[in-house]
């Protein structure tokens, strides 16, 4: 049914099952998978961004964020490395891609671009009033992909 499945993966245990849930879906279809992490400020262990910290700035403190970002970057990184083994080990067609911008922007670039078939994502669970003043990438790319989205919910 969908020969291309976009799954976004994040570093929570809602991650955990977003994964499995697009792993099953690909297996059952015999699809592609590409597994998609787009690094953010609105992901709960990414570093702070400079403004938040102090208009105070340091070469110490510069230096730190920096580490604290690649390491950041790394830990994304490897996990997006060891989901992409279990699912070729699983006889998977599967590629990973990581970015950096606004989440929800970039999920649905990716798909257009790489042609997929189906998003497989996850949703955090804000409250109401929070998606009203912030949004919710989950309902930003329901309503401006161009392919069908499956939202695991937590």
């Amino acid at each position: 049914m969908y020969q291309k499945i976009l799954a976004t993966m994040d570093t929570s245990a809602a991650g955990d099952r977003v994964f499995a849930t697009a792993l099953n879906l690909a297996k059952l279809n015999n699809s592609y998978l590409k597994l998609l992490h787009v690094l953010s400020p609105e992901e709960g262990e990414t570093p702070l961004k400079f403004g938040a910290i102090s208009r105070e700035f340091n070469k110490e403190l510069i230096a730190q964020y920096q580490q604290k970002w690649k390491d950041f970057d790394k830990k994304c990184l490897d996990i997006l490395q060891s989901r992409a083994n279990e699912a070729t080990t699983a006889g998977v067609n599967t590629e990973f891609l990581q970015t950096e911008g606004s989440p929800g922007k970039q999920i649905c670039k990716v798909a257009e671009e790489w042609g997929a078939e189906l998003i497989v994502m996850g949703r955090r669970g804000h409250s109401v009033l929070s998606e009203m003043v912030i949004g919710s990438v989950s309902s930003y790319v329901i309503h401006r992909a161009k392919c069908s989205v499956l939202v695991v919910q937590q």
